[in-house]
């Protein structure tokens, strides 16, 4: 089951035992009547507001604590009532009430055709003392009251909404006193001042935590959504509007979080309009609605991604239907998802922040989409990530379960399935080191069977982005957080249709936190967002163009900046890792690596404050230092959990033996890793290449490791080279491999390492390079005499000996092209040529 419940509050377990205490046995009674110990209301503060029915079938209304985990009684009625809703304030001073006195049936067996159905009362707690009707009509009310900011000072005014079947809402201002003993009235004894809200309404939704109302009006043949803000100054405003594209056929009035009714009429609910608004902290504001379908066994339900600009529509074939077991879908917020649910179904998590790609949504069947101890019945998500399952009074706090996300990932055939799960795990979750690991060893073990998608790649940018886009607000939309450019598989099951809608229309000051947060999203949206992400096009052009200039242009300012930046990343990282690495990496320099890596820091840098231009340059230094210092970081994470994995030792350049089955395994893993960061135009931490060429040189027979050196697969380094040429002997087989890597190596790296194999075929090779190249720099000049005699002992082979006087000659005109290896001359060439002569003849030099 990937969805964790944990039980933060239940009746039964909580509130049972209070009651049993106090001599209330009969409402733990459940034969004759199933809710008569349920949930009514959950307020902003966790305080949970529960009924139940007395010994004498008096009601009881009470109170409990998550916090303190300490239950209290707040008010009885001497009579059996049927509790419609209740709030109370945060002072716990007063009491709002709506409850049903009659059915009609009663009414009219009774004669009270007079009498009024509902009644709202306002009721004194502090001690209780008096009450006030607030409504007495024959349509049902919903109370709910305000909250000011947490840690505020004691008001003497509440704020309560009324909320009618009527299709209106409003709000009453009520002002205490403190009198005598610490009693608390109510002081106007007139009549309530009172301001309304909204009228028309055929849906309303209330957002305990952020003190919002989301109601929708019905325009024509659309929708309205509208949301008014109530804040702590005891004002209110509409602050958002959005048309949106949904034909409501039933008109009755349809509320969401106004209290927990679990008796209301079910034909009545089954016929409203099933939706939900839901916000995320990252500002993201979606709308949910479950549609009615006229095809048996198929649920049709669409999200509107209000902060996107589009909406998805998903249309579902059902399996082992029984009409009397369908229910609506659920909707529940889990922040960073959406979750559509229907028991015995499916379950689709859709991914509020990224729903562009279907691929990073996760829709389970079967097994994998039960959510444990829920009931089929009232499932409602009060709070983010909180479920209330009004069946059984028990409320859950809701989190995805790394292990089922981890077993599913390893049990998904499909790419879909696959990388959804991967960036879930990344992204979603609360990363530990032992899921981390858990990821690399399944990547390490996929990475020939996922065919859409690198998982290396995707491992590195998710990670990066799930570090990198806590610490700035806008940074999630610099960042690229994949490396797909688009999706096109579907989703098994299901059937998906993308419109674009309307964005909505803001209207706030100075406002911060989440409409802050969701005005950037729309500016983004209307800027084209793609194209806001950080992309490595231009970086790569840059890095291959610095790549192939000449030495003698590596001096610049530009390129000593670079190279700058590059050593504030490596002495960046050497602060996270003081302790002794486990793979060989980070040991040596690497121009290329380096210049990559300085590279990405500057034009990283500048992308970064062309669009973060609030945030101040050395903030933005910081956050580049970090995205390429964690970015190597997660090479070396990954190639540390293969080396631990394979055993390997730290030290594994030994060239006189063949590789193992586990360092052949760990090679394959490295191409992919360098094919990977290629992919992207990403640096490798310096050592790579060197640690990838020896595993190559002892796993790979020498067609092939000449192959990957041809195809660039494998790079020759002067560290591998070098100890290569020195610690091989010179067997037959061995002279052929190392005579293959010299005459592969380039020009200024050969002259660098070819002087550490003292053997005959190294200096020819060395002596016709020589030669090779004094006569380019001769060039059309001609020698002026010949020299002879320039030798200690001249040799009797004319050709050689006119050849040696020229080259002499050239040297004396100042031309020497390995001026850093001085026993590399004209004398050098004649001991090679006549070596390789005495050699080809069978004769023996001495």
């Amino acid at each position: 089951m990937l969805l964790h419940l944990a039980a933060e509050f239940d009746l039964q377990r909580d509130v049972g035992p209070w009651l049993a205490e106090r001599g209330w046995a009969a409402a733990l009674d459940t034969s004759e009547n199933s809710s008569a110990l349920r949930v009514v209301n959950v307020e902003r503060n966790g305080k949970i507001i529960y009924t139940w029915k007395g010994n004498q079938r008096d009601t009881h209304i009470g109170l409990y604590d998550l916090q303190t985990k300490e239950n209290e009684h707040l008010y009885m009625f001497e009579r059996d009532l049927r509790i419609i809703s209740c709030s109370v304030n945060s002072e716990r001073t007063l009491l709002a009430v709506s409850f049903r006195q009659y059915t009609e049936e009663e009414r009219v067996s009774r004669l009270l055709q007079s009498v009024s159905k509902y009644l709202t009362l306002l009721i004194e707690i502090h001690p209780v003392n008096n009450v006030r009707v607030l409504k007495a009509v024959d349509s049902c009310v919903r109370v709910q009251f305000l909250y000011p900011v947490e840690g505020r000072n004691t008001s003497t005014e509440s704020r309560l909404l009324l909320v009618s079947e009527d299709k209106y809402i409003e709000q009453f201002d009520i002002c205490v006193v403190a009198e005598e003993e610490h009693k608390v009235v109510i002081q106007n004894s007139g009549q309530l001042p009172r301001a309304r809200v909204a009228d028309d309404l055929i849906w309303a939704q209330w957002d305990m935590t952020e003190q919002r109302l989301f109601y929708i009006v019905p325009k024509e043949s659309r929708c309205t959504l509208k949301c008014v803000q109530f804040y702590p100054d005891e004002n209110f405003n509409t602050i958002l509007e959005s048309h949106l594209d949904i034909s409501v056929t039933d008109t009755r009035v349809k509320l969401v979080n106004f209290g927990y009714d679990d008796c209301q009429d079910q034909d009545v609910t089954s016929k409203s309009l099933n939706l939900r608004v839901f916000t995320s902290k990252a500002g993201g504001l979606c709308v949910c609605c479950s549609l009615a379908s006229d095809i048996p066994d198929v649920v049709t339900y669409s999200i509107y991604f209000l902060h996107k600009g589009y909406s998805k529509t998903f249309t579902v074939s059902l399996e082992r239907t029984a009409s009397h077991q369908l229910k609506d879908v659920a909707f529940l917020n889990l922040d960073y998802y959406v979750a559509a649910y229907l028991p015995g179904q499916f379950l689709h998590l859709l991914n509020i922040q990224h729903p562009d790609l279907l691929c990073y949504s996760l829709f389970l069947t079967g097994e994998d989409a039960r959510i444990d101890t829920l009931q089929n019945g009232s499932i409602q998500s009060p709070l983010m990530s909180t479920i209330l399952d009004g069946c059984i009074g028990r409320i859950y706090a809701v989190s995805i379960s790394d292990s089922a996300l981890l077993e599913f990932l390893q049990k998904s055939k499909r790419d879909s399935e696959r990388l959804a799960a991967l960036h879930c795990a990344l992204l979603c979750v609360r990363s530990t080191a032992d899921l981390e690991m858990k990821i690399i060893w399944w990547i390490s073990e996929n990475l020939s069977t996922c065919h859409s998608f690198d998982p290396i790649q995707e491992f590195i940018i998710a990670s990066l982005y799930s570090r990198m886009c806590s610490e700035t607000h806008n940074l999630d939309k610099l960042l690229p957080y994949t490396s797909l450019l688009d999706w096109i598989g579907v989703i098994p099951g299901a059937v998906c249709t993308t419109d674009i809608i309307s964005l909505p229309v803001l209207e706030f000051q100075n406002s911060k936190g989440f409409w802050e947060k969701l005005n950037s999203n729309l500016e983004s949206v209307k800027y084209a967002e793609p194209h806001l992400h950080y992309h490595s096009n231009v970086l790569r052009r840059e890095w291959q163009n610095l790549s192939e200039e000449k030495e003698e242009r590596r001096t610049t300012t530009y390129l000593r900046n670079i190279f700058e930046n590059a050593k504030k990343v490596l002495s960046h990282l050497d602060t996270w890792d003081s302790e002794e690495r486990l793979v060989p990496l980070f040991q040596e320099e690497d121009y290329q690596q380096q210049l990559l890596m300085g590279l990405m820091v500057a034009q990283l840098k500048d992308h970064l404050m062309r669009h973060l231009q609030y945030v101040g340059k050395k903030k933005i230094d910081q956050i580049v230092l970090d995205y390429v210092a964690n970015l190597l970081n997660l090479v070396h994470r990954i190639m540390k959990e293969v080396w631990k994995r394979y055993q390997l030792h730290s030290c594994i350049f030994c060239f006189d033996e063949r590789g193992s089955a586990a360092e052949f395994a760990v090679f394959h893993i490295m191409s992919r890793i360098l094919e990977a960061t290629n992919g992207m135009c990403m640096p490798l931490p310096p050592g790579f290449h060197t640690l990838h060429l020896g595993l190559g040189v002892r796993c790979l027979p020498l067609h092939t490791l000449l192959h990957y050196i041809d195809n660039g697969v494998l790079h020759l380094t002067e560290t591998c080279v070098r100890k290569l040429l020195k610690d091989l002997d010179d067997t037959e087989k061995n002279e052929k491999l190392k005579f293959s890597i010299v005459t592969r190596l380039p020009e200024a790296l050969g002259q660098k390492v070819r002087q550490f194999w003292n053997h005959p075929i190294n200096a020819n090779f060395i002596a016709r390079k020589y030669v090779k190249l004094l006569l380019e720099k001769l060039g059309s000049r001609q020698c002026s005499r010949p020299i002879s005699e320039r030798l200690p002992v001249p040799v009797e082979f004319l050709p050689l000996n006119y050849l040696t006087n020229m080259l002499a000659e050239i040297e004396n005109q100042g031309v020497h092209p390995y001026e850093k290896q001085d026993h590399v001359n004209v004398r050098f060439v004649e001991e090679a040529a006549l070596k390789h002569t005495m050699m080809l003849l069978g004769l023996k030099y001495s």
